[in-house]
């Protein structure tokens, strides 16, 4: 191997060890980034401690929204098909939300199991539907 082809594949060799670099810290960055929910079924399994803030996903049970008239206090419930998680919550929610819609719910669990909610985003139910005029 004469020495043009040395620098070559320590060209080459040096190129693949930073895109591999680029490529691990990008991945990490994106993994750090992602917003995913859990579901009631993953909360009532103890995959959540106490105190972490992560993001609830599931559809509003009916018959379970109660707020407070003197206040912008409000609880409701969350469920999926097997579990069910009580959340509080202070503030204006969306226009979106209704019971039998689904919501994603940011918060943490308290010392009980009861979800304290920080933000809630009401999902739209994704069937567009044409406009007449």
């Amino acid at each position: 191997m004469n020495a043009v082809q040395k620098k070559r594949l320590y060209f080459i060799v040096l190129a693949l060890v930073v895109m591999t670099l680029v490529v691990a810290l990008s991945l990490y960055a994106l993994k750090q980034n992602i917003n995913l929910f859990y579901t009631p079924t993953q909360v009532a399994k103890g995959k959540i401690p106490s105190g972490q803030i992560f993001r609830l996903g599931g559809e509003v049970k009916r018959g379970t929204i109660k707020q407070d008239g003197n206040s912008l206090q409000i609880s409701f419930v969350v469920s999926d098909p097997r579990h069910n998680v009580l959340v509080e919550y202070e503030g204006v929610l969306p226009d979106l939300f209704r019971e039998g819609q689904s919501v994603v719910v940011e918060g943490s669990l308290d010392h009980v199991g009861i979800m304290q909610a920080k933000r809630v985003l009401a999902k739209h139910d994704e069937r567009y539907k044409p406009i007449a005029h």
